[in-house]
């Protein structure tokens, strides 16, 4: 069956963060938004402010447990309302606007790490006329920012659309979020791959959509039945020789 369209994961696929890199986002975040807050008059200590994170992080952990998503705004409005439930309506919009970009912006101080065959790979897959689109969950970073991000690393060029989970309120390992990524770029599920590292978001998922499945793993593939991919390589350097075997 020949491929038409390949479809990426951003976290663990392309780019890659540490675990330690959400408590470095975390402390930016707060850090300005005890220092927005206090410029408008809206006194909040460190601790209610890292108290209040956490509680946020519940909440959308409760959402993303049912493969949806809201836009970051939601993620400030829920710190600012485990501090105080009537906190959010009394912040003017310029300084929600401005708490929205400290929360976003902190991955562009602190960059991941990019595969460092994605490049090539992509303009050889380019080269042979494949159409590519990413498709990826957020979690505290949004998709406009991981956006700049690609952009950083020239990747960005290469994809004729990003869907990112923030951006159209579904989560991987819905298969709606791959079928609606194929709808927009006009790709059948019959002869587009997916490439990703997890396999329940990413192979399960992209099973379910239809689509054939290229892991990206170091370790040994041993799971059976959806979960299973189609092949497995454990770096993008290999990707296009893998589209070729898979047609």
């Amino acid at each position: 069956m020949p491929v038409k369209t390949i479809t990426f994961d951003f976290w663990g696929t392309l780019l890659f963060d540490g675990p330690g890199s959400d408590d470095r986002y975390k402390n930016r975040r707060l850090s300005e938004f005890e220092t927005l807050l206090g410029s408008a008059g809206i006194s909040v200590t460190a601790a209610a402010l890292d108290r209040a994170y956490d509680e946020s992080g519940t909440y959308l952990a409760r959402i993303w447990s049912a493969s949806k998503d809201v836009p970051v705004q939601d993620h400030v409005r829920a710190i600012l309302a485990a501090v105080d439930a009537g906190l959010p309506r009394r912040v003017p919009s310029a300084l929600m606007t401005a708490l929205i970009d400290a929360y976003s912006r902190p991955i562009l101080l602190v960059p991941p790490a990019v595969d460092n065959g994605a490049l090539a790979a992509l303009q050889a897959l380019a080269g042979g006329g494949y159409t590519m689109a990413i498709v990826s969950n957020i979690m505290r970073t949004p998709g406009a920012t991981l956006r700049q991000v690609l952009e950083r690393f020239r990747l960005l060029s290469f994809f004729k659309r990003a869907t990112f989970s923030d951006e159209v309120g579904i989560r991987k390992p819905s298969p709606e979020i791959f079928a609606l990524t194929l709808r927009a770029i006009g790709g059948e599920p019959g002869t587009a791959v997916h490439v990703g590292d997890d396999p329940i978001l990413d192979v399960q998922g992209a099973h379910a959509a239809g689509m054939r499945v290229i892991q990206v793993t170091s370790s040994r593939v041993r799971a059976r039945g959806a979960q299973r991919p189609d092949l497995a390589i454990p770096r993008l350097a290999e990707l296009p020789d893998a589209i070729d075997q898979l047609e």
